[in-house]
């Protein structure tokens, strides 16, 4: 856009220059046509130079402009690939962002994982200590229990010796009442 507005600059510049040359030289083409030619000659000759000028000042233009499309086609190549490898550059940071992402939650599922193993470890370990507690608890009731069956089983065979004597005991004083009495006991 710069070229352009220097080139109009300079066309103008151009043409007020070229102007004022043609007025110079059309100022003396009439005094060289009042000497030696007639006015269709100068009016020819004036024509063909200003077409010249003209013609150079449209092909500077229009080389300006190739120029400057070239200059665009350029620019817009190096924009699209300047996208294009950003793209590719997002698209290799986006690929790793998941890798890492991957990465960082197999790393907390393995820490998670290990955790309740040893959570669970320590689990069975307090189960399997309540257990061995509870089976020696329950072989010290058993313990107990016998103790005090045996304790009791003893007792009562004592008692029973005891009650038996004196279930003889009373058998036989209430035989020798009942004989006494004059009654047969085997009788009754």
């Amino acid at each position: 856009m710069n070229l352009f507005l220097l080139f109009q600059g300079c066309s103008s510049k151009f043409s007020t220059t070229c102007r004022q040359r043609k007025k110079g030289k059309a100022n003396s083409k009439k005094e060289k046509s009042k000497k030696s030619t007639p006015e269709k000659d100068d009016g020819l000759t004036e024509k063909y130079k200003r077409s010249v000028l003209d013609v150079a000042v449209l092909k500077e233009h229009l080389a300006l402009r190739t120029n400057v499309a070239r200059q665009a086609t350029t620019d817009r190549d190096d924009l699209k690939n300047q996208i294009r490898d950003l793209e590719q550059v997002r698209t290799q940071e986006r690929s790793d962002m998941k890798d890492i992402t991957a990465a960082k939650c197999q790393v907390e599922l393995k820490s998670e994982r290990e955790e309740r193993e040893k959570s669970e470890a320590e689990k069975d370990a307090i189960i399997s200590d309540l257990q061995y507690k509870l089976d020696s608890m329950e072989s010290e009731c058993e313990k107990i229990l016998h103790g005090c069956l045996d304790s009791l089983l003893s007792q009562l065979a004592e008692t029973r010796l005891h009650w038996e004597e004196q279930s003889t005991v009373i058998h036989q004083e209430v035989k020798d009442t009942l004989i006494d009495f004059g009654i047969n006991p085997l009788l009754i």
